[in-house]
């Protein structure tokens, strides 16, 4: 028999809220107004981690295809704006809230393990108000490293007071399960639709989101 489940530990980027979706759609406006495209499934390399770390990188790769450098301090100002004005229309994502509900009533310990910075993540809090249904929250600025390396959800884990193996893990990208196997704590995957057509081979349970899934159900 597995330990039994102590914590659980969300994602945050395209499995609380689909800003994965909104970070394509801005840099395909970009892409597309220098006459290339970009496929959903080359930029979801990128999804779960940075464009520091991982294998794809939109500036590298629009810089290869056009054979010309850019102002990327100017592009991302306007990205950016572009990105707020999107961010306006994001909710929470099916299931959410009845999991954080759900993990509460049942007396779990509750955190967030995410790739982005700490002020993407706090603002994201502000916003939805959701700052009192987590114990913890990790960031890319408390271990340095973003997935698919381990720390992150490890970092997660120590702080909750729990150990590896005691854990759940929700996650919606293929390098955030890829951190999850390698931290050796189960994780249920709800991919959205920048990670729908990836391979989940060693998730623990595969579900079309968090709607479809119960911690009860996990814990029996």
């Amino acid at each position: 028999m597995p330990p039994p489940i102590r914590a659980v530990i969300f994602d945050f980027d395209g499995l609380i809220v689909d800003t994965e979706s909104t970070g394509y759609h801005t840099w395909r406006e970009i892409f597309d107004q220098h006459g290339h495209e970009l496929p959903v499934e080359r930029y979801a390399q990128a999804v779960g981690t940075d464009f520091i770390t991982g294998v794809y990188d939109p500036k590298r790769d629009l810089e290869q295809l056009t054979g010309r450098d850019f102002d990327w301090d100017a592009v991302e100002i306007e990205r950016k704006s572009r990105e707020g004005e999107l961010r306006q229309h994001l909710h929470l994502l099916p299931g959410v809230a009845d999991r954080l509900q759900e993990a509460d009533a049942l007396g779990l310990r509750i955190a967030i393990a995410s790739s982005s910075p700490r002020v993407w993540i706090d603002s994201w809090m502000d916003q939805l108000g959701l700052h009192d249904h987590f114990h913890h929250i990790s960031t890319v600025d408390d271990t340095g490293k973003v997935k698919p390396d381990p720390s992150l959800f490890l970092h997660a884990a120590e702080k909750l007071g729990v150990k590896p193996e005691e854990a759940v893990i929700f996650e919606d990208s293929l390098n955030g399960l890829c951190a999850a196997m390698a931290a050796g704590i189960r994780c249920v995957v709800a991919p959205g639709p920048m990670t729908r057509h990836l391979d989940f081979t060693g998730a623990w349970r595969r579900v079309e989101s968090l709607a479809h899934v119960t911690i009860s159900e996990l814990m029996s």
